[in-house]
């Protein structure tokens, strides 16, 4: 399943972002996602366990913090990828005085949005 934070149609809310960034493991994810990066890649180069590794993955992508893309092969043994998908967060307290979260995404390339356009034509048929 490719998961894309930017044309999702929800948002997560504050207590899922701050949930995300209050565990360790998915801090140091997204320290060492320099560039888009496998599991397997992340397992090494952060040295948590596969197991959680894929816990913590679910939570950030489902927070929308980070975006899951297929690494297609040559060998038919195809890869999701993961990227950071935000470039800052803003957490700050509303006229009601609640938490609310603004997430800036990076800007998207022709070839991204194009993409996300097929995608969606795909969905439809």
């Amino acid at each position: 399943m490719v998961r894309d934070p930017i044309a999702s149609e929800s948002t997560p809310s504050a207590e899922e972002i701050c949930a995300a960034l209050d565990d360790p493991d998915c801090r140091e994810i997204i320290r060492n996602l320099e560039e888009p990066m496998t599991a397997s890649e992340l397992t090494d180069r952060c040295e948590i366990p596969q197991s959680t590794l894929y816990r913590k993955l679910e939570l950030l992508t489902e927070s929308t913090l980070l975006e899951e893309s297929t690494e297609i092969r040559r060998d038919g043994h195809h890869a999701s990828k993961y990227s950071i998908a935000f470039e800052e967060i803003t957490l700050s307290l509303d006229e009601e005085r609640r938490l609310t979260v603004q997430i800036d995404r990076p800007a998207r390339t022709a070839d991204e949005r194009l993409a996300e356009l097929w995608s969606e034509v795909r969905k439809e048929t």
